[in-house]
């Protein structure tokens, strides 16, 4: 589905990625861990276009997206979730879904498909879809973010931090919610601090130090591993 391949990437002169090479399959779940600064929301951004300085390969479906223009990825089915949430906090939450579905202008079925989708992954948004964004808390705020990117009905979301700033029940919320996303046709790529819980529900993980992959292989035994436990889940 999604490979990348030597990529390597670049901020003005300075290189933040050096030849990192992962795969994420249909209807998977693949988290990124490591530390503060290891390149992990970089490599996210050279996959939506967002960083343009990049070399190596990136391939959705067989598809070349170096070099493509900005929008293709989402064309393509490719939705980025940044870090941060970035929500129009003036405009009323089924208004910041609206425009998710940009892709969907004019198509007043499946736009309204789709939010109900939405509403059915997020039940609290459905309570608040008059609500202005900005008046939400944090963890709806989050679920709004997640919830404008799956109005597109993309095959892939590149999650980023979405834990960021929530307590940790309303962090299992959301994460509960994602579990059922690969099974109802989109997969994840998941950027992640709290590296325990995304390997929990993640099928594979990329462990990234310093802008390069280090390690790699099943959730389950990445779990297991030493240098994983004490550094990255504190145990």
């Amino acid at each position: 589905m999604l490979k990348l391949n030597d990529l390597s990437a670049s901020y003005g002169r300075v290189q933040v990625l050096f030849n990192i090479s992962l795969e994420v399959k249909d209807k998977s779940v693949v988290t990124l861990i490591g530390t503060n600064g290891a390149g992990k929301s970089t490599t996210l951004k050279a996959i939506s276009r967002l960083l343009t300085s990049v070399k190596g390969s990136i391939t959705f479906n067989g598809e070349e997206l170096i070099g493509t223009p900005s929008d293709w990825p989402v064309k393509l089915g490719i939705v980025h979730v940044p870090e941060g949430r970035q929500l129009f906090s003036k405009m009323k939450v089924k208004e910041n879904l609206e425009l998710g579905a940009y892709l969907y202008a004019g198509r007043r079925t499946e736009i309204r498909e789709r939010m109900e989708y939405v509403y059915h992954i997020f039940p609290k948004l459905a309570d608040r879809k008059d609500q202005l964004a900005g008046t939400l808390s944090g963890g709806e705020q989050q679920m709004l973010a997640i919830g404008r990117g799956l109005m597109s009905k993309p095959k892939i979301l590149l999650l980023d931090e979405p834990s960021w700033g929530l307590a940790p029940i309303v962090t299992q919320q959301i994460f509960d919610a994602l579990k059922q996303l690969p099974n109802q046709g989109t997969s994840i790529l998941l950027v992640e601090q709290n590296a325990w819980l995304a390997l929990e529900i993640a099928d594979y993980g990329y462990l990234i130090q310093n802008g390069s992959v280090v390690d790699s292989g099943r959730s389950s035994e990445l779990k297991k591993q030493d240098h994983v436990r004490e550094i990255y889940m504190g145990k």
